[in-house]
């Protein structure tokens, strides 16, 4: 798949939760304007969303908001959202408060953890955590089924379901 000639990095990870494995399919949109169009449409069906934003940066923590009701605006109901606060190893450089994330968070009724990609902080329990929300919403087909595929849509981050 050549998606990161269109910018968009998409990454497949399998995780084991509960005894099943799961398979996590991760697009990321990195937020860019020109992908508002190809986002909306993985909203619709996604199971799961991480919205990130970079501490460091002003700019990409104002427009959580306006993803967060394009989300409410497109996504499933009952779509799993997390909020993460990116760069947390940078805090010389951070502009943005961790208390403005937890706070945004708050409102919507939605996870919040401050991350650093680069130096691996809370980035597999973010995406466990998220996991272990989507598979508590995942009616199971058969009960001893032994795998569960979540595949991706979110608009930053996300999954889509064909489950088991």
């Amino acid at each position: 798949m050549y998606l990161f000639v269109l910018g968009i990095d998409f990454k497949i990870k399998t995780v084991e939760l509960q005894g099943k494995k799961i398979k996590l399919q991760i697009w990321d949109t990195a937020g860019q304007e020109r992908f508002h169009t190809i986002t909306t449409s993985y909203y619709r069906g996604a199971m799961g969303i991480m919205l990130v934003y970079d501490i460091t940066n002003a700019k990409s923590f104002e427009n959580i908001s306006k993803w967060l009701r394009n989300i409410d605006e497109h996504a499933n109901e009952d779509v799993e959202r997390m909020l993460l606060g990116n760069k947390c190893d940078m805090e010389d450089k951070r502009v943005v408060p961790k208390a403005k994330g937890e706070q945004i968070a708050r409102e919507h009724g939605i996870r919040f953890f401050e991350t650093s990609a680069k130096a691996n902080i809370n980035i597999e329990k973010a995406f466990l955590t998220l996991a272990e929300d989507i598979l508590r919403k995942t009616p199971v087909k058969e009960p001893n089924s032994e795998n569960v595929d979540i595949s991706s849509g979110g608009g930053v981050t996300g999954w889509k379901s064909k489950c088991c």
